[in-house]
């Protein structure tokens, strides 16, 4: 088995060869994995649902400071509609690569739902803006979670709502998925209107706690890095070279996320590798570590005195979770590198509308088991389903009225239906 100093000196090197494709690595994977598995490994979201026989649909949308993003829907018109945002360096993807058997976004299309899956800014398929270039223009970066919260879910529910004809939707995140929308439910309040209840998934805000091995070298390689440039936007196909390779990064995925191999479906390992990681900003993990650092839940911090002119304060403002009032439910789990149970436990006591306080009892699901593992479809996307259905219909567990009235939601559809042939993505 590798060491440790050789897995430590092998990690830039790898990175270095993202993007990599070589005869050695086909060879390598031919041996390795099934044919169907490395066909799926070359196909995007839209083309993953086409080829399960699944109705696809691509939709931009343009946020009010002018990026434009890429939402993956998986259309039921006329159903009610879910929303769905991936974590750090994810993307749409991450619901359905697993296969139908699996993925949370097919279980929830199954179920009846009109499911869309979003990308935020900056990720593959979110690379878009009205004037810049993120290729050329430095500026395209200048965003961390907190634009993903303010500016990109808003315009997201807008969106989906607006053509869906549908008055709330639900919505579950992932990761930085809940922290973006801890964002917005706090700094724009008036969309906790538009949530049925948020379901939360490995949620992070607070990162006191947080004990990963790989904290410290993040502060030592984003200090490197800096702030506003583009991190990991290629698949990690170095990886991929050999067994050794391929072992180094699982040492490195363990590391980050918490070891649990036995809900992890190696046979999925080149589809897993071909769309994650699917690109960010630095800027984005540098607000993470600045939350670790210091243990609040806080705007990202700019300095003294440029956090003076944005904020009117040497310090970055707390998020006033207490303005969060959409049903909030958490699932979360006891081997999370990333998201530790302390923290969640404080990030509870500040929401004021937990209606579903899940931490799973098997000790060793990590940060990604409950939208990848083996048998997420049986231990947890159920019992989300049976949240979810309860707070859609406006009824507690005990059968009270949630909402003093209940008005006829949806309206119509609008005709027009944004299709687009999966090969054309």
């Amino acid at each position: 088995m590798p060491t440790a100093s050789y897995h430590w000196r092998c990690l830039l090197g790898l990175l270095c060869l993202t993007g990599l494709w070589t005869a050695g690595a086909a060879g390598f994977l031919e041996d390795h994995f099934p044919a169907s598995v490395l066909e799926e490994a070359e196909l995007s979201t839209l083309q993953l649902l086409a080829r399960h026989n699944y109705p696809g649909e691509l939709h931009a949308v343009t946020t009010e400071d002018n990026y434009v993003l890429q939402v993956h829907r998986i259309a039921r018109p006329g159903a009610k509609p879910v929303l769905l945002m991936h974590g750090l360096l994810d993307s749409s993807a991450t619901w359905i690569m697993m296969g139908p058997h699996s993925g949370l976004g097919y279980f929830l299309y199954d179920a009846g739902y009109d499911v869309w899956l979003a990308n935020a800014r900056g990720n593959r398929y979110s690379r878009g803006h009205v004037e810049l270039n993120p290729n050329t223009d430095k500026a395209y970066w200048s965003f961390s979670w907190h634009e993903i919260g303010y500016y990109d879910l808003p315009a997201l529910i807008d969106a989906v709502l607006a053509k869906t004809g549908f008055q709330k939707l639900s919505y579950f995140g992932h990761s930085q998925g809940t922290t973006s929308f801890f964002v917005m439910a706090s700094t724009r309040p008036e969309y906790n209107a538009k949530i049925h209840v948020m379901s939360a998934l490995a949620p992070v805000a607070y990162m006191g706690n947080v004990e990963s091995p790989l904290v410290a070298l993040g502060h030592r390689l984003l200090r490197a890095v800096g702030e506003g440039q583009e991190l990991l936007p290629h698949a990690l196909n170095g990886c991929l070279l050999s067994e050794r390779t391929l072992q180094t990064c699982l040492y490195y995925m363990w590391k980050l996320l918490g070891k649990n191999p036995a809900e992890f479906n190696e046979t999925m390992i080149p589809v897993i590798m071909h769309h994650v990681p699917a690109g960010a900003s630095s800027s984005q993990f540098l607000h993470y570590l600045q939350l670790h650092k210091s243990d609040r839940f806080c705007s990202y911090d700019h300095g003294e005195k440029e956090n003076q002119r944005i904020y009117g304060q040497a310090q970055p403002p707390e998020y006033p979770l207490e303005k969060v009032t959409a049903p909030v439910a958490l699932y979360y789990t006891q081997n999370d590198y990333l998201t530790a149970v302390k923290d969640v436990k404080r990030l509870i006591e500040r929401l004021p509308k937990v209606v579903e306080d899940h931490l799973y009892e098997y000790m060793k699901w990590n940060h990604i088991d409950m939208v990848w593992g083996i048998s997420a479809r049986r231990m947890a996307q159920p019992r989300m389903l049976e949240i979810l259905q309860i707070y859609e219909a406006g009824k507690a567990p005990n059968g009270t009225d949630l909402t003093t009235t209940q008005s006829a939601e949806r309206t119509t559809e609008n005709s027009t239906r944004e299709t687009v042939n999966p090969i054309d993505e």
